[in-house]
C-alpha cells in the first residue's frame, strides 16, 4: 500500500498528488486572490484527504485545519486555461471553475445559475482548481507557468 506522503523525519515531504490553481494572466490582483480563494474552497469538501489536522497554538487556542500540502498557483492565457479545463474533464479529475460571469453575481445561488446557463465548452473561464495524481495534474496544466 502506498501513502500519499513519503515520510522521513529528515527528508522533505513529497506528495503523490497535487493541488493546483490556474488563473488567467489578465486578471487584476484582487481578482486573482478572490478567484483562488473561491476555487480551492471546494476541494476539501469532495476530497477530505487533502485536509490536515486542526492547528493549536502554545496557549491551546484551536484553529481550523488547512490543506496538508501546498497549493501550486499557475497563470496562463485564456486559451491555455480553456485547454486545461478540457483535459481535466477528459481525465475526470476533481475540479472547480470560476467564470467571468461570477464577478457580477453576489451569492452562491446566482454563481451556480451562471455556470449552469453555459455549456462546458462555452464557459468563459478565468480560473480553475484541480486535484489529482501529480503527473495527471501536470499534464492538465501543460502550457501554464508558475504564478510569479
Amino acid at each position: 500500500m502506498t501513502t500519499d506522503i513519503t515520510q522521513n523525519r529528515h527528508a522533505p515531504v513529497r506528495f503523490d498528488t497535487k493541488i493546483a490553481v490556474v488563473l488567467r494572466e489578465d486578471l487584476a490582483t484582487w481578482q486573482r486572490l478572490n478567484v483562488t480563494a473561491f476555487l480551492v474552497s471546494g476541494l476539501g469538501t469532495r476530497n477530505p484527504e487533502v485536509v490536515g489536522e486542526p492547528y493549536e497554538d502554545a496557549d491551546g487556542t484551536p484553529y481550523l485545519p488547512m490543506f496538508r500540502q501546498p497549493v501550486m498557483v499557475f497563470e496562463a492565457t485564456k486559451e491555455v486555461v480553456t485547454a486545461a479545463h478540457r483535459r481535466a474533464l477528459s481525465r475526470d479529475l476533481p475540479r472547480s471553475v470560476f467564470t467571468s460571469d461570477l464577478f457580477a453575481t453576489g451569492n452562491d445561488r446566482d454563481n451556480r445559475a451562471a455556470v449552469r446557463a453555459v455549456p462546458a465548452d462555452g464557459l468563459d473561464l478565468v480560473g480553475m482548481a484541480v486535484y489529482g495524481p501529480r503527473n495527471a495534474v501536470d499534464k492538465v496544466l501543460k502550457g501554464a507557468r508558475m504564478h510569479g
